[in-house]
Order: structure tokens, then C-alpha cells, then sequence
């Protein structure tokens, strides 16, 4: 497979509007909760309907998003969902400094934002087949896998020095800048973009159930997207529970959490920098199904955790867990991106992304519910064991006899 993804201008200008937006993303991570704790002293209720916001537009937007995005050029919808971004997330230290900052502000400015973030998302991975050939597009994915992995590596520990040096405001400015060095990037990109196929459109609801039945139609998508959708409530459940184990149960200092909670975004990086060879030498199909089922028994180490040196099995859990993950990722992306016809792809990642993120805030919920039912460790049990399952559809699809994704459409 020759890709020779960097080699390609256009490309590397993409995945530095890629560097420059996720670091800026997982900043914010950081930053938001702590201008509502530090600066406007939120309460527990206030935090938690800020994070709900942050998460919540997918839900709201989603599919409508990728309608939108195939009707428009995707270049266009990225440069205009980072500028918007730029401009909302530059209000917060702006409103700070006026002192006109308040808790409704940065509600709005979170949903705002993440509203922007959605067609950025969408754009994003409907782009990418215009900047690189078929052949590359697993590459180009696994570079964007790491960017991101990275800037959740830097993004939290940046985000928090910022704000002890300089004030919780500042920090998100720190994001907005990121925005805004993304639409530079992305300006500069030299390859023309071809205008999107007009058809007849037959209104907006037509148009989503459109993508959603291809989706559906296709059986290994269709598996892609259920196995999907148990390892997200899942691992949800058990992200919003890493907190609490590791403070109230394993009783750890929070330096130790942060170094401990980072440890899955080293494991992304490996991921991204293993994912092309593993691709060329056993195949995308393959590779994509066995990450999954190979990493998800490494969960079970999680809540073995304890105080001494049993600190080392959440370490090992979550390295081994992001690795299996980003494989997954980057395997299921590329599906999408070779199956689709490119009228089509804008509405089949918004339905598949609607899909299996609308399971996280129901895992989420779900691993609250549990824990207070039966204990914190408990529910990492019950949440561990379900992600050790959640490949099985993919075990009873097209995808376990194939070893590149190729062969499903020869065969089709």
C-alpha cells in the first residue's frame, strides 16, 4: 500500500488545523469547568449541566449536520465552524475582562460552540477523500488518530498550567487561538475542492433517512455501528466513574490521577503510530476487528486497582484499551469513507456518529445509576465485562472472513 500521506502539502496543512484544534479541544476539557469553579464558583448541578451542554449538540444537530455537509463544500463548512468557534470562545476572557462574565454565557457559549464543533466533525471526515487517494485514506486516518491522541496527551496538563498562571479565562482563550490557527491552515490548502453534485433535494428529513438507511442497510456497517454503540455506553460508564474510583475508593493523591488518567492517550499515540503497518501487513478488516476483541480482556485489570503496585493494572488498562480503540477507529473511518458515494458520505458519518455517541450520555447515566446501587468497583465490573462483549456482533458479521475491506465490496 503506498500512501505517502506526507509527502502531500495539502495534507499536512489538514492535519495542522487537526494539531492546532484538538489541542485547543482538550484545553478546554480543562479550562470550562474550571472558569465556572474558579472564577464563578459554580456549583456541582451548574458543572454538570455545563459538561451536558458541551455534549449535548450531537444529539441536537447531528443529522441535520450532515445533510449540510453534503450539500455545501466540506472546506468551506470547516473554515466557517472553526472561525465561529474563534469568535464565541473569545468572548469568554473577553466578558472577563469587561467583568459581564456570568453562568448563562458560558452555557451559551458551550452549546454554541459545540454546535460549530459538530459540522466541523462531520466536514472533517467527509474531507478527507478530497486530499488523498483511496489507497492512503487508512494513513491519513491514523495520522489524524494521532493528532488527536496527542492533543489529549498535551491539551489537560497545558490547560491547567495556563489557568494557574494566567486565570481560568485564559486558558479558553487558549482554545479560541487554536480555532483560529486551524482556519489559517486550512486557507492555505492549494487543492480545489469539486462542487458538490446538485440533484433534486427532497426536503431535510428525506435527506437524513437517506443516510441512516444506507447505514442500515449495509450488514457490516450495520454491525460496525452496534458494537460501536456497546463499547461508547461502556467505556462512558466507566470514564465517568475513573474520577471517584481512583479518589474515594483507591484513595490516590490528584497528581497521581492526572499522570494515571493521561495514561490512555499515550496508548492512542502508539495506536496511531502502529495503525499503517499493521493495516498493509494483515489487512484493514482484520486488523479493525481484532483490535477491538483483542484489547477489551486488558478492562478487567481496572478495577484490580489498588495503592501499591496494583497501580499499574488502571495504567496498563487504559494504554491497552486506547490502542485497541484507536485501531477500531481508524479502521471503521476508512470503511465509511471507501463505501460511501461521496454525495452520500456528509449524512452516513453524521448518522453514524449520531448513533454511537448518543450511547455515551445514556452510559454515563447508566454508570452513575449502577454505582449507587451496588458500589463504584462493582459497576467498573459490570461496565468492564460488558466492553469485553461489546465485539461480538462484529464476530457474527461479513468482517471476521475478510481481510480487507475490499473484499466486502468485490463481494457486494
Amino acid at each position: 500500500m503506498t500512501t505517502g500521506v506526507l509527502r502531500n502539502p495539502d495534507f499536512l496543512r489538514f492535519l495542522g488545523s487537526h494539531v492546532s484544534n484538538e489541542l485547543g479541544a482538550n484545553i478546554a476539557r480543562v479550562a470550562f469547568p474550571l472558569v465556572a469553579v474558579l472564577t464563578l464558583h459554580a456549583t456541582p448541578f451548574e458543572v454538570g449541566a455545563l459538561s451536558a451542554l458541551q455534549s449535548a449538540a450531537f444529539l441536537i444537530v447531528g443529522l441535520p449536520a450532515g445533510v449540510w455537509v453534503d450539500r455545501l463544500r466540506r472546506r468551506r463548512v470547516l473554515l466557517t465552524s472553526d472561525l465561529a468557534r474563534f469568535l464565541l470562545l473569545g468572548s469568554i476572557p473577553l466578558a472577563a475582562l469587561l467583568d459581564l462574565l456570568s453562568m448563562p454565557l458560558l452555557y451559551a457559549v458551550a452549546l454554541l460552540s459545540g454546535i460549530a464543533q459538530v459540522f466541523n466533525d462531520v466536514a472533517d471526515q467527509t474531507y478527507l477523500p478530497t486530499l488523498v487517494a483511496k489507497d492512503g485514506l487508512a494513513d491519513g486516518n491514523a495520522k489524524l488518530e494521532l493528532a488527536r491522541s496527542g492533543g489529549a496527551l498535551a491539551g489537560p496538563g497545558l490547560g491547567g498550567l495556563i489557568a494557574q498562571l494566567l486565570g481560568p479565562p485564559t486558558a479558553v482563550l487558549a482554545t479560541s487561538l487554536g480555532a483560529l490557527s486551524s482556519v489559517v491552515l486550512l486557507a492555505t490548502i492549494g487543492r480545489s475542492e469539486p462542487r458538490p453534485p446538485v440533484s433534486e433535494r427532497s426536503g431535510m428529513w428525506a435527506e437524513i433517512r437517506e443516510g441512516l438507511s444506507f447505514v442500515w442497510k449495509d450488514r457490516l456497517q450495520r454491525s460496525i455501528v452496534v458494537a460501536t454503540m456497546a463499547t461508547n455506553l461502556c467505556v462512558s460508564a466507566v470514564l465517568g466513574l475513573s474520577v471517584m474510583f481512583l479518589s474515594s475508593v483507591v484513595h490516590l493523591a490528584p497528581g497521581v490521577i492526572g499522570v494515571l488518567l493521561v495514561s490512555g492517550a499515550v496508548g492512542g499515540i502508539i495506536g496511531g503510530l502502529l495503525a499503517a503497518r499493521l493495516f498493509e501487513r494483515y489487512g484493514t478488516a482484520k486488523v479493525t476487528w481484532l483490535a477491538l476483541a483483542l484489547s477489551s480482556p486488558f478492562g478487567l485489570l481496572l478495577p484490580l486497582t489498588e495503592a501499591d503496585w496494583r497501580i499499574s493494572f488502571f495504567a496498563a488498562a487504559s494504554v491497552m484499551l486506547s490502542i485497541g480503540a484507536i485501531l477500531y477507529n481508524i479502521g471503521t473511518i476508512t470503511y465509511r469513507q471507501t463505501v460511501a458515494p461521496p454525495r452520500l458520505l456528509g449524512r452516513v458519518n453524521a448518522s453514524v456518529r449520531f448513533l454511537v455517541w448518543g450511547a455515551m450520555p445514556i452510559g454515563a447515566f447508566a454508570g452513575g445509576l449502577v454505582a449507587q446501587q451496588i458500589g463504584v468497583r462493582e459497576a467498573l465490573w459490570v461496565f468492564m465485562c460488558g466492553r469485553l462483549l461489546s465485539f461480538l456482533p462484529l464476530l457474527f458479521s461479513p468482517l471476521r472472513g475478510l481481510r480487507d475491506f475490499a473484499e466486502n465490496q468485490a463481494s457486494s
